[in-house]
């Protein structure tokens, strides 16, 4: 049982999916910077300095002057601004990912060969026959 499952934790696909998962991890963080650190500032900018992390709807009925203060005593809070944060996020990686995906479509998948005719036109009286054909049907001439 031990040599079947190393055989198949070597096997090609099962590393290239170990690596595939690790990439994606540390993609994933660069989109998280790319989204916190590039993308939300300049939009909370154009929107009145508004940093979207912050934003939170407060149940518990006191006042908070920020989201970090009001987890750090428990209050309930709904984070919309970090949902906000994580629904560009995903479609940034989404794009990227259609990006990618459409680039290697591009390099490995080959137009299929057009197939090989299945009929030919009658010499005589120009209809459709079946390619090996002798004589055609519709007017009886024979075909070389």
């Amino acid at each position: 049982m031990l040599a079947e499952f190393r055989k198949f934790a070597m096997r090609g696909n099962v590393i290239d999916l170990a690596v595939g998962f690790i990439m994606g991890g540390a993609f994933g963080a660069i989109v998280n910077s790319l989204v916190n650190d590039i993308v939300m500032p300049p939009i909370g900018l154009i929107l009145g300095k508004i940093d979207f992390s912050n934003l939170f709807i407060n149940l518990s009925g006191k006042p908070y002057a920020s989201l970090a203060e009001a987890k750090a005593t428990g209050a309930a809070t709904i984070n919309y601004g970090q949902f906000i944060n994580t629904v560009i996020n995903f479609l940034i990686v989404a794009f990227v990912l259609f990006l990618l995906v459409r680039q290697v479509n591009r390099w490995t998948v080959r137009p299929a060969a057009p197939a090989a005719p299945t009929t030919k036109p009658c010499p005589y009286c120009f209809t459709e026959i079946p390619i090996k054909a002798v004589r055609c049907p519709h007017c009886t001439s024979t075909l070389a």
